[in-house]
């Protein structure tokens, strides 16, 4: 009673229409000594090329026997026209903050160093500025100004 039985193939695309891709009918034979016994037997079929996006959707396999039909869970396949594109870019980004933040860093130390020795010039420097600054002005009653702080 089973041993006579059709495969179908089809599929259910996204508007839920139902197209058919393939039928085929077996007549399985019954080896001796395997009569009344559960058997399992396994049909592949590939479908080929699959173009353009409008084959995206639900693809089933169904079996008919006389009176019994069974159907499969189904697999949903989609298709893109630009194919699988990766949109990963930890590393690149990382690498890039690390790059900006080490010449931000470097910058910023080669102008903290550079102020430095504009604005605190070397102590005998300073004093030189100071003998010159004395010097150059007029001899007035007042004292002569201060020096600095030595914290300056």
């Amino acid at each position: 009673k089973y041993t006579k039985f059709s495969i179908c193939y089809y599929w259910i695309n996204l508007l839920g229409q139902k197209t058919s891709i393939y039928n085929r009918s077996e007549n399985v034979a019954i080896p001796s000594g395997k009569e009344n016994k559960t058997a399992a037997l396994s049909y592949d079929y590939r479908i080929m090329p699959l173009e353009n996006t409008s084959s995206t959707g639900t693809y089933y396999c169904k079996v008919k026997w006389n009176d019994i039909q069974k159907t499969g869970k189904g697999v949903f396949v989609l298709i893109r026209g630009t194919g699988y594109v990766n949109t990963s870019y930890g590393w690149e980004i990382l690498v890039t903050l690390t790059v900006l933040l080490t010449v931000l860093g470097v910058t910023a130390t080669a102008l903290l160093l550079w102020k430095r020795k504009v604005l605190c010039p070397r102590r005998n420097q300073r004093q030189n500025i100071l003998r010159q600054k004395v010097e150059t002005q007029l001899p007035t009653a007042s004292p002569p100004p201060l020096p600095p702080p030595v914290y300056d």
